[in-house]
């Protein structure tokens, strides 16, 4: 089986294809089998990585929860791409992944082509923050009491996974027979070291602001958790873009592979092809452009940042 260390922990991953290369970063509640009508599909044009998190059989499951967190999960998708010789690759992360391969271009801009995040920002709302860390230590200690295949009954019937279970059954048991076999240790240790420690979404306001790596945000629109989080990153991130999956759970990757797919080509199609471009500042404006005040030009932060953005064409037109 191959392998990549990070720091001493062995991260198991599998790779098919050829051409520019993708990283595959898989959910809490999956492994990189997840991502497998993806690895079918994208491996005819691309090279295709994905591997599983530390907690995830076969790789290792460090038995400290201190040994997980958000930064090490972000670090580990550097390791598993230097192990295998990608120094820039297009990432493409779900749920847990997601919020890593965000993590990711925040901290490694130069090693991502472009980022595809996926339903990231669960917890990320203050008024459902408290209870989300208290349901998160709930559901570690059913992990710790109970094992896996107890520990996740109330889970896998959860309002973001019951569309999964109503378009595709059979589909869904195959997930919920996987999800039974993950290692009870490194589940525990998952939510307690990354998802009940990470920073929510909105606290990374600053850093998206900055962030110049195409960016496509995914989101169904019955996966409430993650709605209003991955409009925030839309509206805080000019290189960000937002999808809204229809009638859609929690992980649009698996309940809608061929839709997520083809959404998923257009964009890297636009970015391999130097077509991506960042949101015109013009389009953030809440104020028509056209609207006039007391008889005066409009004042207002929309319009100094039109009037730059306008400079700056021109001068770059005529240099």
């Amino acid at each position: 089986m191959p392998y990549a260390s990070a720091g001493g922990v062995k991260l198991y991953y599998e790779e098919t294809g050829r051409g520019a290369p993708i990283v595959f970063v898989h959910e809490f509640s999956h492994d990189l089998g997840s991502w497998e009508p993806q690895l079918r599909h994208f491996s005819r044009q691309y090279r295709c990585v994905a591997f599983n998190a530390r907690g995830y059989p076969p790789s290792d499951v460090p038995a400290q929860a201190s040994a997980y967190s958000q930064a090490i999960a972000t670090d580990d998708i550097a390791h598993v791409m230097r192990h295998v010789g990608i120094s820039r690759a297009h990432v493409i992360g779900c749920s847990m992944g997601g919020y890593a391969t965000l993590h990711f271009g925040l901290r490694y801009p130069r090693m991502a082509r472009s980022l595809t995040v996926v339903g990231a920002g669960y917890g990320s709302d203050s008024d459902k923050r408290a209870q989300f860390l208290r349901d998160t230590e709930v559901f570690a200690r059913r992990f710790d009491e109970l094992g896996t295949a107890q520990a996740i009954k109330p889970y896998v019937l959860g309002p973001a996974r019951v569309q999964y279970q109503n378009k595709d059954p059979r589909g869904y048991r195959d997930f919920c027979d996987l999800f039974a076999r993950h290692s009870a240790t490194g589940s525990a240790n998952t939510l307690r070291g990354v998802q009940a420690r990470r920073p929510t979404i909105y606290s990374l306001e600053r850093d998206l602001r900055r962030l110049a790596v195409p960016t496509h945000i995914v989101s169904g629109d019955e996966d409430t958790q993650c709605l209003e989080p991955g409009l925030f990153v839309k509206r805080a991130c000019p290189a960000a873009r937002l999808t809204v999956v229809p009638a859609t759970g929690h992980a649009v990757n698996v309940e809608e592979p061929d839709l997520f797919n083809r959404l998923t080509a257009d964009f890297l199609a636009l970015v391999d092809s130097g077509r991506w471009r960042p949101r015109d500042p013009r389009s953030a404006s809440a104020v028509p452009i056209a609207v006039r005040r007391r008889g005066g030009p409009v004042r207002s932060a929309a319009a100094g940042t039109l009037r730059r953005y306008c400079a700056a064409r021109i001068v770059k037109s005529t240099s």
